[in-house]
């Protein structure tokens, strides 16, 4: 792929419109938002309505449940704090998680809990911002002591009861053996979460307060929290699950009194995220600017690297690649054909759909963010529906193969 900066043609703009138009036409989708940019130039696709049977149409500033798309974002925060070296990479966390010291390492994943040895080495902050501290979501473990125990715990979202406030959460954390050695195995979630809880520990106050003073105030990212204020409410469709087999929608989270109502106990940054295209958009220019937002800079050229490059060994790849092969389709192969930065995936090599270096992540509320730097792209596409089911899938994949069609025009 040729690398440039120009437009979009008026040929290609047309074909990725009727291709998002035709996923909402045939009542799959009852609703979107895309926005896409090269340079200077950038379009916006509204389609739809706020509920599956009608009702107010989609507006461009309406709010989507971010789920894990949360995670290139929050973790922006941690490195506010490598910049202004208040957490360096090879420190251990235990000094301000002391809850975590003195870690036990299960002999084997799928083993009892009690059956453990001790951690070679101490977690790390690099070990929790690559998602390789030791613990995390496997959905290829579901059944296993240690996969229980992390539900019943309620370490992680989507749960029926939320997560309890962060000194509780760590404190169960803790109760638990690691499933690998810090720093071994690339585990999907629980770290982002982790990262939340490190960045309020060292700043002495909520995650939120300091994402908001670094991040979103001077990105201009207004609607981005982690919860709806009642005067946006409106702005907020329900969130449906389909059922795979009758397609029939299903709510998951109604808007009033559905968990971003209110602000929640547990501030997560692996996925509790409500914002908008533009939002997010402003933030992943910032990216591809080299951390520079305007005549502002938010983070170093050197955070911005490290965020948006590979940072796993060939090892850890291909744990990663063969945990993704045996998941249910996770997030279009990005497990498969890529690698991870902090906080989000890296493309290391060219697919059908999307080019080398690519940078972002998918979520699981039908979100769906990458930039790509090599030809100044970034491309935001948000649903209300859930994408573990295969329209909102389908329709993620087209819209990023005509995109890239659309950048090869």
């Amino acid at each position: 792929m040729r690398s440039s900066t120009a437009g979009f043609s008026k040929a290609a703009l047309r074909r990725v419109g009727d291709t998002l138009a035709a996923h909402v036409e045939s009542g799959s989708i009852p609703g979107l938002v895309a926005l896409f940019s090269r340079g200077e130039e950038t379009h916006v696709e509204v389609l739809g309505t706020m509920r599956h049977d009608g009702g107010a149409p989609m507006r461009q500033d309406t709010l989507f449940r971010m789920a894990s798309t949360s995670k290139p974002v929050t973790t922006a925060a941690a490195m506010v704090l490598l910049d202004e070296c208040r957490l360096r990479l090879d420190d251990p966390v235990d000094q301000w998680l002391p809850e975590l010291a003195d870690r036990r390492v299960l002999k084997r994943s799928d083993g009892p809990l009690d059956d453990t040895v001790p951690a070679r080495r101490p977690i790390t902050v690099r070990d929790v911002l690559t998602s390789t501290f030791g613990l995390g979501m496997d959905m290829t473990s579901l059944g296993t002591p240690i996969m229980n125990a992390v539900f019943e715990q309620g370490l992680t979202p989507n749960l029926p009861e939320p997560q309890p406030e962060p000194d509780e959460w760590l404190r169960r954390l803790a109760t638990l053996p690691l499933m690998h050695q810090p720093g071994e195995r690339w585990q999907y979630h629980i770290s982002n979460d982790l990262l939340g809880v490190l960045v309020a520990r060292v700043t002495g106050g909520s995650f939120e307060a300091f994402l908001r003073e670094r991040i979103f105030g001077p990105l201009g990212m207004a609607d981005t929290g982690f919860h709806v204020p009642a005067d946006r409410m409106d702005r907020l469709p329900p969130l449906y699950a389909p059922d795979p087999v009758s397609g029939e929608f299903v709510v998951w989270d109604e808007a009033a009194g559905g968990r971003h109502s209110e602000p929640p106990a547990f501030q997560g940054a692996g996925g509790g995220l409500v914002s908008t295209a533009d939002d997010y958009h402003a933030y992943f220019r910032m990216l591809l600017n080299q951390g520079i937002h305007g005549t502002e800079r938010i983070l170093s050229r050197p955070a911005v690297e490290l965020m948006t490059t590979n940072r796993l060994s060939p090892e850890q790849q291909a744990a990663r690649h063969a945990m993704a092969v045996d998941n249910v389709h996770v997030s279009h192969g990005q497990g498969q054909r890529g690698g991870w930065g902090f906080g989000m995936a890296v493309r290391t090599y060219r697919s059908d759909y999307a080019p080398l270096g690519q940078f972002g992540w998918d979520g699981g509320s039908g979100t769906s963010t990458y930039a790509d730097p090599r030809n100044d792209v970034v491309g935001i596409l948000l649903t209300q529906v859930g994408a573990s089911v295969p329209a909102p899938m389908r329709l993620m994949h087209d819209f990023w193969t005509t995109l890239y069609q659309a950048v090869d025009d």
